[in-house]
């Protein structure tokens, strides 16, 4: 098998041309992708409404067509579900991404073309291992396994034809078949819906699997590496997979779990980050250790750029490629070979270099947190406080979440620092009741509480009346429009406001 090394090496040579071509030449690429999808859906009825056939710059396409958030496009998109046609792209779309945490609804569902997959999502991912290969000719990585911890596959049955999963399950469910000999363990054990069954029959089919590389959420792929040395009694995972030299991540932050992860596997290994969503794969490291991802400029997908300042704006200000800045806030803005126009991703990025174009993600939009998966948003928090409440006869006046992140011994959590007005007849019940609430409001926060495998239940820390007041005061914000932040993804301001009540 080791021979295969040199192969490879050879094919990626020959691939990186295309890629620096694209790499190098940004603004033209992405003119050729918006003029490639517009032409291809001016026959659809988006295409008809926003009359594509007599748009031919980018500037007529940004004065014709408006920003578009979910909920906009969400009616044309349920069209589609239930079988209508040529609705925002022309080719038949079949298959959804559910996913959710960027709208109130629990969960979006996002259109998968076969051009989004062909020419989007499984370009990416050879772009990737291109990449990879570039910096590391002699990695000896596709001679053992991939082991990609995805999610579940659920069919839809709305109509026969239409069926949807979350991102990992799509791609799995149509990747091309050489794909499959790669990839450990099969289908059958990758998209199982039941977390707990899951990870047993995952860590069951791959100890003995020849693994070198791992792709997955942090937090589900501990629990799976820490039930493999539970079962075979070893210390660290390089004594389970010596081969293993690569782990791929993305979607959470992976700071902090970068510890964890190098004391688990217990020897030197490659990080490598993506950014890939289910609106497409925008971007992923093609230098490691280096701050920023590089984004994929010809891979269906035509960018915008719009100030975080101009956002809630009728008609926000976006910029191309040729004007962005370095250390500076956008939200992403797409069209794509999806279907998807001028649709705002909800994500906050920045550029970390012009040339090439790399980008980290910086945040989102709206207030959220994200330490696990579970993607929280301030709506899903707000109406679970409020159905609490009423469950409990407490009143609240303020509060604040942070993430209690993994620890050698315990999964993780939300601490929920609340300022009460009334206090709830029982602390224990206002925890249940908002616990269940979060999980009917929000799909991912219901997935990764199942059976405490990624978080246990949340936990309150009542705080005195006045505490947030105080806070406000003592950063000179007190008054006026200044609020306290409702959702973080790191444990600083919760940690200032507890410091700040024992003085």
């Amino acid at each position: 098998m080791k021979l295969l090394s040199p192969a490879i090496s050879r094919l990626v040579r020959l691939r990186m041309w295309r890629i620096e071509s694209w790499m190098n030449h940004p603004v033209s690429a992405q003119r050729e992708v918006l003029q490639d999808i517009v032409t291809t859906a001016q026959y659809t009825q988006f295409g008809h409404q926003y009359q594509f056939s007599k748009l031919f710059t980018v500037r007529d396409f940004k004065n014709t067509v408006p920003v578009h958030e979910y909920e906009d496009l969400k009616p044309m998109i349920e069209r589609m579900m239930n079988g209508e046609e040529n609705v925002l792209w022309p080719t038949p779309v079949s298959w959804f991404a559910k996913s959710s945490g960027t709208t109130s609804d629990k969960s979006k569902f996002i259109p998968v073309s076969e051009e989004s997959l062909k020419d989007g999502h499984y370009k990416a991912a050879k772009d990737v291992l291109t990449l990879y290969y570039n910096n590391f000719p002699s990695s000896d990585l596709l001679t053992g396994k991939g082991l990609v911890i995805g999610g579940s596959h659920n069919v839809n049955q709305l109509n026969e034809e239409i069926q949807y999963g979350d991102l990992s399950a799509v791609l799995m469910q149509n990747a091309p078949f050489w794909a499959h000999w790669l990839r450990t363990p099969g289908l059958d054990i990758a998209l199982m819906d039941e977390w707990e069954s899951k990870i047993e029959k995952l860590a069951e089919n791959t100890i003995k699997d020849p693994v070198t590389s791992v792709s997955g959420v942090p937090t589900w792929t501990l629990v799976l590496m820490r039930r493999i040395l539970e079962m075979t009694g070893k210390q660290t995972m390089s004594e389970v997979w010596p081969q293993m030299e690569l782990y791929l991540h993305g979607g959470v932050s992976f700071v902090p779990y970068k510890e964890q992860f190098e004391q688990i596997i217990g020897q030197p290994i490659n990080y490598l980050e993506m950014y890939n969503a289910s609106e497409g794969f925008f971007a992923a490291q093609d230098k490691p250790g280096e701050d920023g991802m590089l984004l994929f400029s010809d891979h269906g997908i035509f960018y915008e750029f719009m100030p975080v300042e101009e956002y809630g704006k009728p008609f926000p200000y976006t910029v191309g490629l040729n004007k962005v800045e370095t250390g500076k806030n956008y939200a992403p803005v797409i069209s794509t070979n999806g279907g998807l126009w001028r649709y705002i991703v909800g994500d906050t990025v920045q550029f970390t270099s012009i040339a090439p174009h790399r980008v980290k993600v910086s945040g989102r939009l709206k207030h959220y947190i994200n330490a696990f998966g579970e993607e929280l948003i301030v709506d899903n928090t707000d109406k679970a406080i409020a159905i609490a409440c009423e469950q409990t006869g407490a009143e609240v006046n303020d509060y604040t979440v942070a993430p209690i992140y993994f620890s050698h011994d315990n999964t993780g959590a939300h601490e929920w620092l609340i300022e009460f007005e009334k206090m709830p007849v029982g602390l224990n019940d206002f925890v249940f009741e908002l616990d269940t609430a979060l999980k009917n409001l929000n799909s991912d926060y219901e997935a990764k509480r199942h059976k405490n495998i990624a978080l246990r239940l949340p936990f309150i820390h009542p705080v005195e009346k006045g505490t947030f007041s105080a806070w406000l005061q003592s950063r000179g914000r007190l008054g006026g429009q200044h609020k306290v932040p409702r959702l973080s993804n790191d444990r600083k301001l919760v940690e200032e406001i507890i410091s700040l009540t024992k003085k």
